[in-house]
C-alpha cells in the first residue's frame, strides 16, 4: 500500500489506462494524476484526452477508453449503449469536479461589482447596453459606474461551460431567457470566441468587456469576477460558496449511480450557484480486471480528502463531504 500525505492507502496496481471528454475538467484531472503518479512512483500510466464531453460520451460507449468525462450526466440512450460496452453491466456517473463559472468583467475603475440573473440575462441578450445602466446601479449602491458601453463576449464553439450558463439564466430570468438549454450559444449581440482562452484573452483586452467562463481561466488572466446576488447580497466566487451550491442539489440516478440535479437558483445562504459538474463515467463491472483496479484505485484518490482538497489550486471547488462520502461508496462497488 501506498498513501500521499494525507491521502488514502492506495494499491498502485501496474497497467494503463486512458479516458476522454469534458475539457472543463483539464486541469483539475491533470492535478489529480499527477498527485497520484507521485503517490504510486509511477507504475501505472493514466492519460486523459480533454476532447470535449460528446465526444468522451460516445467513445467510451465505443468501448475506446476506460473511462469518460462529460459535464452531462448519460441520457436515458447513452445509458442503454452504455449496457454494451460494460458487458451487460451498467454505467454510472461519479460526479468528481465541480467547476464554478466566472462571469468576468473587465471595467476601468471598478474592482467590486455585484450582478444577478436578471441583469445577467438582459446584458447576455442586448437589453441592457451600458454598464451605468439604472439595473445594474442598483445592485452596486456607492459604486461608481461608468457609462461605457458593454462588450459582451461568449464561446463561439459548442461548449459545456455555455451549456449550463443557459440553465443558470433560465433559472433565474425565464422570462427574458426563453431559449432552452444549449451548448450552443443563444444571447443576442457580442462576439464569439474559441474556448475559455479565446473569452478570457477577449476580455482581458477589451474594457467594457463581460464574458462566462471557466473560474481558472478568469484568475490565470486576472480578470474581475463578479459577485451574484440571488436575493440576499453579493455572494464571491470561492470554494466555500460554491460547496453551499453543491449541498443543495440532489441525486436523481439510482443506486450507486450518482447523477445530480443542480439547483441553479438557490436562495441558500452564502451560495454561488453558477456551477457546473463533470463526472466521470465509469462501467459499474464488465471491464478488464486489470484496467479495473486501477480505475478503483485512481478515483479513490480522485476522491479522497487529499485529492479534492488540491482543486482549489487549479480553479475547482471540492466536493461537500456527504456527497464525497457517497461518491466513495460508490468507487468501492466497482467490480
Amino acid at each position: 500500500m501506498a498513501a500521499s500525505g494525507s491521502g488514502p492507502a492506495l494499491a498502485c496496481p501496474a497497467g494503463a489506462i486512458t479516458g476522454e471528454g469534458s475539457t472543463a475538467q483539464t486541469n483539475a484531472i491533470q492535478q489529480i494524476i499527477a498527485s497520484y503518479n507521485d503517490a504510486c512512483a509511477n507504475k501505472a500510466k493514466i492519460e486523459y484526452n480533454a476532447t470535449g464531453s460528446g465526444a468522451g460520451v460516445k467513445n467510451f460507449n465505443a468501448g475506446l477508453v476506460d473511462f469518460g468525462g462529460s459535464d452531462s450526466a448519460l441520457s436515458t440512450a447513452e445509458h442503454a449503449t452504455a449496457l454494451a460496452r460494460c458487458k451487460s453491466n451498467e454505467a454510472w456517473d461519479l460526479p468528481m469536479v465541480v467547476g464554478p463559472v466566472a462571469f468576468s468583467y473587465n471595467l476601468k475603475g471598478v474592482s467590486k461589482l455585484v450582478l444577478n440573473g436578471d441583469v445577467l440575462a438582459k446584458i447576455f441578450m442586448g437589453q441592457i447596453k451600458a454598464w451605468n445602466d439604472p439595473a445594474i446601479a442598483a445592485l452596486n449602491s456607492g459604486v461608481t459606474l461608468p457609462s461605457t458601453a458593454i462588450s459582451v463576449f461568449y464561446r463561439s464553439d459548442d461548449s459545456g461551460t455555455t451549456d449550463n450558463v443557459s440553465l443558470f439564466l433560465k433559472a433565474n430570468a425565464p422570462t427574458v431567457w426563453t431559449a432552452d438549454h444549449s451548448k450552443t450559444w443563444k444571447g443576442k449581440g457580442g462576439e464569439g470566441k474559441n474556448g475559455s482562452a479565446g473569452v478570457a484573452q477577449a476580455v482581458a483586452a477589451t474594457d467594457g468587456a463581460i464574458g462566462y467562463l471557466e473560474w481558472s481561466f478568469a484568475t490565470d488572466n486576472k480578470l474581475g469576477i463578479a459577485q451574484l446576488d440571488m436575493g440576499s447580497g453579493g455572494v464571491a466566487l470561492n470554494a466555500d460558496s460554491v460547496g453551499k451550491a453543491l449541498e443543495a442539489a440532489t441525486i436523481t440516478g439510482t443506486g450507486n449511480d450518482l447523477t445530480l440535479k443542480l439547483d441553479y437558483a438557490t436562495k441558500a445562504a452564502g451560495a454561488y450557484p453558477a456551477i457546473l459538474v463533470t463526472y466521470e463515467i465509469v462501467c459499474s463491472a464488465g471491464l478488464d480486471s486489470a484496467k479495473t483496479a486501477i480505475v478503483k484505485d485512481f478515483l479513490t484518490y480522485f476522491a479522497s480528502d487529499a485529492g479534492q482538497n488540491s482543486l482549489s489550486g487549479v480553479g475547482s471547488a471540492p466536493l461537500p463531504a456527504s456527497l464525497r462520502a457517497k461518491v466513495n461508496t460508490s468507487i468501492q462497488a466497482i467490480k
